[in-house]
C-alpha cells in the first residue's frame, strides 16, 4: 500500500493475514492491521490518516467472511482497552471489545437481565452494528448509546435515533468505529438469570452447530425478526426451514457445508475458501427464491476481494 500512514502508539502491521482473525477460518490479508492502545490513539490515528484510505472496524470476526483477496485499506481491531465492563444501578457499560457472553454474565452478577446477549458470538461493537438478538429481545431494546471515533478523529456520542435500527441493521456512517455501549438492564435475581443463562445455552447447543466453524445464523429471517424462544413461534418464515424445503441441508460445495444440525448455518469442514463459503450461500440463495420466491438476505458480512485467479 503506497499511502504513508500515521505512527500509533499501539500495533500497525502491514499484509496482515486475517484468516486467523475470523471464526470461518478463511480470508486474505489486510494492507493493514491497525490495535490502537486506547480511544486517543484511535481518534489521533484516524484524524491523521488520508480520507482516501478505507477503513473497516473489525470485531472478533464472528459474523465475517473476507474474501480470498484481502482487504484494503486499513482494518481496525480493538483489544483489552477496549473490553472493560461495568454496572452502576440500571446502566451496563461496556467497551466494544467485550464478547456479549461477558457482558450478559456481569450484568447477571450485578443482578441485572441482558441475559439475551448471552448466546450471541461476538462482541458488543458488532452487536450494535448489527443490533443483534435472540429470543425476541435485540440491542435496540436496552441500549441508551454508544461512543464512536468518526472517520475524521472525533469523539461523539450516538443515540438510538441517530444509529436508525432496523432488523439486523444499524446505519453507522462507513469508518466510524464503536468504542463503548451503554444499556439500561433491568432487574433480576443473579441465581435465577444464570439459571436462565444456562438453559439458553443447553437450548443452543441442542438445535445449532455449535463444535464445527461458523459465523452463526448466515441469512436473515424473511420474516423480519429472530426466533423468541416461544413454543408458539411459528417456523414458515424462519430461513432456516426455507434452506431445509429447498433440499439443502447438508449441502456442500468443496470444504464449505450448509449444517446438517441447522441448515442456516455455513461451515467450514476444513481447508474451505472463501469463495466456497460464498458460492454455497449464492447457491442456496438460488434455489429458495426458486422454491419458495423469497430471497434471503445475506446476515453474515462479506468483505474484501476475490483471489487474483477468482476473477
Amino acid at each position: 500500500m503506497s499511502a504513508e500512514l500515521p505512527t500509533p502508539r499501539g500495533s500497525l502491521i502491514p499484509d496482515r493475514s486475517l484468516d486467523s482473525l475470523t471464526w470461518l477460518r478463511v480470508g486474505g490479508p489486510a494492507d493493514w492491521l491497525l490495535q490502537p492502545a486506547d480511544r486517543e490513539d484511535l481518534a489521533d490515528f484516524l484524524r491523521d490518516l488520508d480520507p482516501a484510505v478505507p477503513v473497516f472496524p473489525m470485531g472478533v470476526g464472528s459474523n465475517l467472511i473476507v474474501r480470498d483477496g484481502g482487504i484494503r485499506g486499513v482494518v481496525i481491531r480493538l483489544g483489552r482497552a477496549f473490553n472493560a465492563v461495568s454496572v452502576e444501578g440500571d446502566v451496563v457499560t461496556a467497551g466494544a471489545a467485550a464478547l456479549d457472553a461477558q457482558v450478559a454474565r456481569r450484568a447477571a452478577e450485578a443482578g441485572r437481565d441482558l441475559t439475551f446477549l448471552r448466546t450471541i458470538p461476538g462482541s458488543i461493537g458488532g452487536a450494535v452494528r448489527m443490533n443483534a438478538g435472540c429470543y425476541g429481545s435485540y440491542v435496540a431494546d436496552h441500549l441508551i448509546d454508544v461512543e464512536a471515533v468518526t472517520r475524521d478523529g472525533r469523539i461523539v456520542r450516538l443515540t438510538p435515533d441517530d444509529l436508525r435500527f432496523g432488523y439486523r441493521e444499524s446505519h453507522l456512517p462507513e469508518g466510524w468505529v464503536i468504542t463503548e455501549a451503554r444499556f439500561r438492564a433491568a432487574p433480576g435475581d443473579p441465581d435465577a438469570l444464570h439459571s436462565r443463562m444456562a438453559e439458553q445455552l443447553a437450548c443452543r447447543d441442542e438445535s445449532q452447530p455449535t463444535k464445527d466453524r461458523s459465523a452463526g445464523s448466515t441469512f436473515r429471517n424473511p420474516a423480519g425478526y429472530s426466533s423468541t424462544g416461544r413454543a408458539d413461534d411459528t417456523h414458515e418464515l424462519k430461513a432456516w426451514a426455507l434452506i431445509d424445503a429447498a433440499g439443502l441441508r447438508g449441502h456442500s460445495w468443496g470444504g464449505a457445508q450448509m449444517s446438517e444440525k441447522h441448515p442456516n448455518f455455513l461451515i467450514n469442514t476444513g481447508g474451505a475458501t472463501a469463495a466456497e463459503l460464498e458460492a454455497l450461500g449464492e447457491l442456496v440463495r438460488r434455489r429458495v427464491l426458486e422454491e419458495s420466491g423469497h430471497e434471503l438476505q445475506w446476515e453474515v458480512i462479506r468483505i474484501g476481494d476475490p483471489a487474483p485467479d477468482q476473477g
